[in-house]
């Protein structure tokens, strides 16, 4: 299992971890933080450094409630950070919904477009269709960052989560857009009570019948406070704990803020998946 995107193939026989580099003053979580371009791109270092297998950079926030940006604002934001991450040797996405951001961006050769409206906007699937080679994440919301939270009543919420994706995933097949390209992400967090986010994640595993590699996002995201009790700053295990819980439903993409954290969480939990793979054979022969 691969995804292509315009400059990488990426293996996904494992886990692989996506920074987050918002370039942006109202973040939930790291708002301001990184809003200088000079700051964002020694984040980007930092990711690398720290074992992300790529960046996803970012110009406006998409928490509950978020203002809009117009696409100028949007692409002035990310575009110094985007020329100077696209040198540092690793696939490149940008997080945006507007077309013409996503038209810039690809122009610049980046890797791949993480939007949150799945490519609902007809521009955004005409930009797509342009690039040949670009990958592309589909994710699950309901209207826009200002009205998703009112926007929780479902059916069946796996099985409107999965429909929606599929009709997505139709769309850009319409297109032309290459399967390998496209990956889906189930959108915890995003027009989700807090008990519909674990709902999902505990069948997650059946949207693997899609066909398609999932991102999933849940990083220091608010249900893991309601869970926990903890403020944002303070939700690196339970933000673990969720990757995890992600990895073993079959997620192949992490977006995470804690880059090096949650690789090493990754490799103690494939270690332990392959020793209990290799004893797994003896374990049953000496309960026979």
């Amino acid at each position: 299992m691969h995804w292509q995107t315009t400059r990488f193939q990426i293996d996904l026989s494992r886990p692989r971890v996506m920074g987050i580099v918002n370039v942006t003053p109202d973040s939930f979580s790291d708002g301001g933080q990184h809003a200088a371009p000079a700051r964002a791109i020694e984040h980007c270092e930092r990711l690398l450094a720290e074992g992300a297998d790529m960046l996803d950079i970012g110009g406006e926030s998409s928490r509950p409630g978020a203002v809009t940006l117009s696409h100028e604002e949007e692409w002035a934001r990310i575009a110094p950070v985007l020329a100077a991450a696209m040198s540092m040797g690793v696939a490149v996405s940008v997080d945006t919904c507007k077309p013409e951001v996503m038209a810039r961006a690809l122009d610049l050769g980046v890797d791949a477009i993480n939007d949150i409206h799945a490519l609902q906007d007809p521009q955004a699937l005409a930009v797509l269709a342009r690039h040949a080679q670009c990958g592309v994440c589909l994710m699950h919301m309901r209207g826009s960052p200002a009205t998703m939270q009112s926007l929780t009543t479902y059916d069946d919420l796996l099985a409107d989560v999965a429909g929606f994706l599929a009709a997505r995933v139709s769309a850009l097949r319409a297109e032309g857009i290459a399967p390998e390209r496209i990956v889906l992400d189930p959108g915890y967090g995003f027009a989700k009570t807090t008990a519909q986010n674990f709902a999902l994640l505990a069948g997650q595993a059946e949207l693997l019948d899609l066909g398609y590699p999932l991102l999933v996002g849940w990083s220091r995201k608010r249900a893991l406070g309601d869970v926990t009790g903890r403020p944002v700053e303070q939700r690196l295990a339970g933000s673990l704990a969720a990757a995890l819980a992600s990895v073993a439903q079959g997620a192949k993409l992490l977006r995470v803020h804690d880059v090096a954290a949650t690789v090493d969480a990754i490799k103690v939990w494939t270690a332990a998946a392959a020793m209990s793979s290799v004893s797994a054979p003896r374990h049953l022969a000496e309960r026979q």
